[in-house]
């Protein structure tokens, strides 16, 4: 029952998604336009890390479309809260669960598409990954994408307006990017900092992917990035089926 009704809540919002073409182009706008204006200007620098520049820029580009995009899910629950969709869905049999993963599974979907035009516009640019690392890359973006979605929609849950949820999601993002690395990497900052980063979860997941952009899978970056990304994705989910199962009740 729990795949049935997760399947009948991912297809509801998946068409939905694929209807609004417009959307999924606009989502990944940004990491596009920092590729084609902020990729070339660290053409052959040294980063303080193996591989091109582009081995270290594109990792941190899909985990910023995840980061960015998931974390502001939130608002569709808080339109369909405001139209009543969420308290006649929740009158019905379904499972709470699938509430929940219907509908991070399609913003995993959505976010997973994204990615592949992103990596294809990025070798056309001139990265050179190999296949598997890639498809790495792909899986935490997913995971990612679900833990931070099931969060932003449990937010949604909470605060209700628009006005409360845009500045919370924004006051929690913007230092979780800064901080994490993702535009280059936060070891060519002071050591405070670096230490500092260690606090954020995506910092690791952001090394887990650079590593595998280079070909390099059996790394300590990879074992703490796996265990972080699984970790905070069975935390994010618990909180978000708990929060749909009892807000409002």
């Amino acid at each position: 029952m729990l795949f049935h009704d997760t399947a009948l809540i991912y297809g509801r919002y998946l068409r939905q998604s694929l209807r609004s073409r417009f959307a999924l182009l606009f989502g990944v706008l940004m990491p596009l336009l920092y590729l084609l204006f902020f990729g070339p200007l660290l053409t052959d620098l040294p980063l303080g890390g193996r591989g091109s520049s582009w081995q270290v820029l594109v990792p941190g580009l899909l985990l910023q479309l995840g980061l960015f995009g998931a974390s502001f899910a939130g608002f569709s629950v808080i339109i369909e809260n405001g139209q009543g969709v969420v308290e006649r869905m929740r009158v019905t049999p379904v499972s709470r669960l699938a509430l929940l993963l219907g509908r991070v599974l399609r913003d995993a979907t959505v976010f997973a598409l994204q990615a592949v035009l992103l990596v294809l516009a990025a070798v056309a640019m001139g990265l050179r990954a190999p296949l598997p690392g890639v498809l790495i890359g792909f899986a935490f973006v997913a995971l990612l994408t679900v833990s931070l979605a099931s969060l932003s929609y449990a937010l949604a849950m909470k605060v209700r307006t628009p006005q409360e949820f845009g500045p919370t999601v924004n006051a929690l993002t913007m230092p979780s990017m800064l901080l994490s690395g993702l535009m280059l990497p936060i070891t060519l900052g002071p050591a405070w900092l670096d230490v500092l980063s260690h606090l954020m979860p995506f910092r690791y997941l952001v090394d887990a992917v650079r590593d595998a952009y280079v070909g390099s899978y059996a790394t300590a970056h990879m074992l703490y990035g796996t265990l972080v990304a699984l970790a905070f994705t069975a935390l994010a989910v618990t909180v978000g089926t708990r929060v749909f199962r009892t807000a409002g009740a």
